[in-house]
């Protein structure tokens, strides 16, 4: 599923986990993100279990909280929270007010201001406007257990946390909202003030 969506994956520092659900890699991203960091070559500067490349930018006011690995020509703006399990490929930007949390964001992919963004995977290019939201759980059900439909097909995750799986080159509009639990296929527009739900049978 994550190879049809993020052309780049098997190629990355996250290829030798080809073949998983990316539920699986955002439940574990603690662990995987602590295995990325004993792997990094030279260039980083690592502290607190927060490595930095040499060539990326961090403002004045910004918080990481590690394990987190931001890769080369990263700009994260004051007011930025990035929360453990982070990973950021290269070219990135965290824009002010952004939180990010137990997610993977590829190279070039970029969260202009006022966004969260929890448990998921953002391919190559992705742009999300400000204020734009991935929510990773659902308070409005008794049963939290994360389960959507995608292409005609139900996928029961099993865990309580999951945001997306952004395909590359996705753009997704000023205060758009994505539910918990979605797919986008690669270049999907998402509309500005709409709303992606897949947890919705599909008519």
């Amino acid at each position: 599923m994550i190879e049809a969506h993020i052309a780049g994956f098997r190629s990355s520092a996250l290829g030798e986990f080809s073949g998983s659900m990316p539920w699986e890699l955002t439940l574990g991203s603690i662990g995987i993100v602590e295995r990325l960091l004993s792997g990094l070559r030279e260039g980083y500067d690592v502290r607190d279990s927060v490595a930095t490349h040499r060539t990326s930018a961090i403002e004045n006011g910004a918080i990481i909280k590690g394990p987190a690995v931001i890769g080369p020509d990263c700009f994260i703006a004051a007011g930025a929270y990035v929360r453990g399990g982070c990973w950021l490929e290269a070219n990135c930007i965290l824009g002010p007010g952004v939180e990010l949390k137990s997610s993977f964001v590829f190279n070039g992919s970029k969260l202009a201001h006022f966004n969260f963004v929890g448990d998921s995977l953002l391919g190559c290019g992705v742009n999300l406007e400000a204020g734009s939201i991935i929510a990773n759980y659902r308070n409005e059900r008794a049963g939290p257990a994360i389960s959507f439909f995608y292409n005609g097909k139900r996928f029961d995750t099993g865990v309580e946390k999951f945001g997306a799986l952004v395909g590359d080159h996705t753009r997704i509009g000023a205060n758009a909202v994505v539910a918990p639990g979605a797919v986008l296929a690669p270049a999907t527009i998402v509309k500005r003030l709409s709303l992606i739900d897949q947890g919705i049978a599909e008519a």
